[in-house]
C-alpha cells in the first residue's frame, strides 16, 4: 500500500507541474464558461438554469479532456523514454503502475470539478442544494471512466506526436456533438443524431438531468458502460500484441 500511495502522490505532482493540464482542463473550462453565461447572449428562458447547465458541461468538458489527453499523452512518452521498461526491474509491479495512474488521475478530476464548481458559484452564484451538489460531481468523477479507458488505448500509440493530435481531435469532436459548447438543440439534426449515440453526450446529459431535479437516464449509464468496456477490450488487445513483437 506505501508503493501504490507514493506513486498515486509521484503522479498527481506530474500532473499539477503539467501545463497542458492547467491550461486545458482548468484555464479554458472557466473561460468558456464566462463567455458562454455573460458576454453572448443565449436568450435562454431561465439564466439561473443556464448558467447552472453550462457548468455542468465545463465540468465534464475539463475530464474528459484531463482524461483522454494527459494520461493518454503520459503514457505514450513513458513507453517512448524507456520508463516502462524499466519498471520491470523495480519492485512497482506493472498492476501497482497503471493503478496509481487511475487512482492519481481520478484524484485530479476530484480537484478539477471542485475548481470549476466552485468558479460556477462565485462567478454567476450558482445555487444548487448540497445533494445535487454531490450527486453530480459524483456523476461526473464515476462516469468519467470511459473517458480513462479511452485515455488508455491513446496510450497504446507508439509516437506521441501522433498521440498528441489524434487526442485533440477526438477531444474536440467530443465536445462539440456533445453539446459540450453549445446547447444540442440548436445543433444540426444530423449532428444531434450523432452525438446522442456518443460517449461525451450520455456523460454530460447525466449531470444535466441531476441538477433539474432528474436521475440520469438508463440509456446514459448503458451507452457509457459500453464505450468503457470497448476502450478497455482494445486496449487489452493492442498490447498483448505490442508485448508478443
Amino acid at each position: 500500500m506505501s508503493i501504490l500511495g507514493n506513486q498515486c502522490k509521484v503522479e498527481i505532482l506530474r500532473m499539477f507541474r503539467n501545463p497542458y493540464y492547467i491550461f486545458w482542463s482548468l484555464f479554458m473550462p472557466i473561460i468558456f464558461y464566462v463567455i458562454f453565461t455573460k458576454v453572448v447572449n443565449m436568450n435562454v428562458p431561465d439564466k439561473g438554469l443556464w448558467n447552472a447547465h453550462y457548468l455542468m458541461s465545463m465540468a465534464t468538458f475539463s475530464v474528459m479532456g484531463s482524461a483522454i489527453m494527459t494520461l493518454g499523452i503520459r503514457m505514450v512518452q513513458e513507453r517512448a523514454e524507456g520508463w516502462t521498461s524499466f519498471i520491470q526491474v523495480t519492485p512497482l509491479s506493472g498492476i501497482i503502475y497503471f493503478t496509481a495512474k487511475m487512482l492519481g488521475q481520478t484524484l485530479v478530476h476530484l480537484f478539477s470539478i471542485l475548481v470549476i464548481f466552485l468558479a460556477g458559484a462565485l462567478i454567476n452564484g450558482v445555487s444548487l442544494s448540497v445533494f445535487e451538489w454531490i450527486t453530480s460531481g459524483g456523476w461526473i468523477l464515476l462516469a468519467s471512466l470511459p473517458f480513462l479507458g479511452l485515455g488508455v488505448l491513446v496510450g497504446t500509440m507508439k509516437r506521441v506526436d501522433t498521440a498528441s493530435g489524434v487526442s485533440n481531435v477526438i477531444y474536440m469532436l467530443l465536445a462539440i456533438t456533445g453539446g459540450m459548447w453549445m446547447p444540442m438543440e440548436i445543433l444540426p439534426k444530423t449532428i444531434q443524431t450523432i452525438g446522442s449515440w456518443l460517449p461525451a453526450y450520455n456523460f454530460a446529459n447525466g449531470a444535466w438531468e441531476i441538477i433539474r431535479g432528474n436521475a440520469p437516464e438508463f440509456k446514459n449509464i448503458i451507452i457509457l458502460a459500453g464505450y468503457l468496456l470497448v476502450f478497455m477490450v482494445l486496449s487489452i488487445y493492442i498490447r498483448r500484441k505490442q508485448e508478443a513483437v
